[in-house]
């Protein structure tokens, strides 16, 4: 294995992605910042690696990704109930495991952070329709030619590979990013956001 090409084609990636999608992250953002500023909800979902995602990006917006004395952010990720989802799955099926959350826990003006390497993951799409149903937004994550779910988002970020590690490496910069926008305006127009959100 070629390790410096390997690195290197990561990088032409990014570059890629940042030239397709600067105003989408732009917009992704603002829908969050939004969210928050209204004491709505940011939810994640999505399988495998893009599970994993959802997982670090709730846990950066509660606890913190650079600011640890900030107020909590109200952030969700709907891969990590291991009862309820392999319960819901082996007594109906898999392609609701995260629909069916929304149902309990979505609410109009929430976040639904929809994440998927095809863009085609029929559990997300499902979680995509309920989210509008809820009169939710949704910020797409995707990847080669976007996949349905590309049509589907108030916001879509596609990373412009057909390689599912480079896609991940994009979603992780992305999502970092749109993790630290939210916290940096988070602290700087709420110095105590309980009192100032409502």
């Amino acid at each position: 294995m070629d390790i410096k090409q390997s690195i290197l084609d990561s990088i032409n990636v990014l570059r890629a992605m940042v030239e397709k999608n600067e105003e989408h992250i732009r917009c992704a953002a603002e829908i969050m910042v939004d969210a928050v500023l209204q004491s709505h909800k940011i939810l994640w979902c999505g399988n495998g690696g893009s599970a994993a995602d959802a997982q670090h990006m709730a846990a950066e917006l509660m606890g913190g990704l650079r600011n640890h004395d900030r107020d909590p952010i109200p952030s969700i990720a709907l891969t990590t109930d291991s009862s309820f989802i392999t319960a819901w799955a082996n007594d109906t099926d898999y392609n609701s495991i995260f629909s069916r959350q929304l149902e309990a826990l979505g609410e109009s003006g929430d976040v639904l952070i929809a994440i998927s390497t095809s863009g085609n993951s029929k559990n997300v799409l499902n979680a995509i329709h309920i989210a509008k149903e809820r009169d939710m937004k949704v910020v797409v994550l995707t990847g080669l030619n976007g996949g349905t779910m590309a049509e589907m988002g108030s916001c879509s970020i596609v990373v412009p590979s057909e390689d599912t590690q480079r896609i991940q490496e994009g979603h992780l910069v992305v999502e970092h990013l749109l993790c630290e926008i939210v916290e940096e305006k988070f602290n700087v127009k709420n110095s105590d956001f309980r009192n100032t959100s409502g």
